[in-house]
């Protein structure tokens, strides 16, 4: 059973979505959608720098825009089509990725929702500076009890030993010098403040009034929640998970059991790829994957996806 996940926050980077829009249509499909939300995602993704890209209002339409696009360019993935994932899920903003996927909001409508959800959890963010950080390596029973004496939240519990902190930047410099016991490591991420943390409930009830003005359909796929790894039956309920993901952890390690569970044989990650796929060689032993970093990787992943999945009758 095929797999189709979406990244979240981090992942992108300055200029990947210059070789996406070389495919026909795609150039034209992204410029619409920038006049629909009101933020040319053509420049973000091909000209602007680092800096401009982390900014929370820009990173996150652009990483549901390059999803959106790199599934497209795989084929359809209309419930019993050929070539529909037996599961979707993303991480963090990746589950409104995912949630289009599902049919459960059309593209227009969930770039629509992540603008405003980028622009709320911007503004939360400015009220204090927070930030987030990997920890690589350890066990969750020593991590966590370790993060929160520091007063910082184990924000995405993402398997395979890794854990993101997240906290104030005084709390984050705390940890990387006084890391808990078997980390490796800690990696300040490419994000503008602490999120999936109650440094962002000043976004839940902006992202709340959005959803209200939704329409929404039940999933045609099965859809997995990031909230608790879950399967989830009904478009309202997928929508009130997004509302409150963002003040609540990830705990994209339920979902890889969830996987496990449904007998999941391979994994596709759409653009901006790599960091899930690395995830799931680590956690998911035997599950195959293809991460789409450029339109280079779309053979692989049809081919994967060929092997994968049930044709059409």
């Amino acid at each position: 059973m095929l797999v189709l996940v979406a990244p979240g926050q981090g992942a992108q980077t300055p200029g990947f979505l210059t070789p996406w829009l070389d495919l026909p249509g795609a150039s034209d499909r992204v410029a619409a959608w920038s006049d629909a939300i009101g933020l040319d995602l053509v420049h973000y993704g091909t000209k602007a720098d680092a800096d401009a890209i982390r900014d929370t209002s820009v990173a996150q339409p652009l990483l549901v825009a390059a999803g959106l696009l790199s599934a497209t360019a795989l084929g359809t993935f209309a419930a019993g089509a050929a070539g529909s994932p037996g599961a979707v899920a993303g991480h963090s903003v990746g589950e409104i990725t995912a949630a289009a996927f599902a049919g459960v909001l059309d593209d227009t409508a969930a770039l629509g929702f992540v603008r405003t959800r980028g622009l709320a959890m911007a503004e939360a963010a400015a009220v204090t500076e927070t930030g987030m950080s990997a920890l690589l390596g350890g066990e969750p029973e020593v991590t966590v009890p370790h993060l929160e004496k520091l007063g910082l939240t184990p924000a995405n519990v993402n398997g395979a030993g890794q854990i993101v902190a997240a906290g104030t930047m005084e709390q984050l410099a705390a940890l990387e010098a006084n890391p808990p016991e078997g980390v490796r490591r800690v990696v300040a991420l490419k994000v503008a403040g602490a999120f999936h943390t109650h440094h962002m409930a000043p976004a839940v009830g902006t992202l709340q009034k959005a959803a209200d003005g939704l329409t929404v359909a039940d999933p045609t796929v099965t859809y997995v929640s990031n909230k608790d790894g879950r399967t989830v039956a009904t478009g309202a309920d997928v929508v009130a998970r997004l509302v409150g993901q963002v003040a609540n952890p990830v705990r994209w390690d339920l979902c890889m059991e969830t996987f496990q569970q449904l007998g999941a044989t391979a994994l596709v990650e759409v653009c901006p790829g790599g960091t899930l796929t690395g995830i799931a060689k680590r956690a998911l032993k035997g599950v195959k994957t293809v991460a789409l970093k450029t339109p280079d990787d779309l053979d692989a992943a049809r081919a994967l996806i060929a092997e994968h999945t049930t044709p059409a009758v």
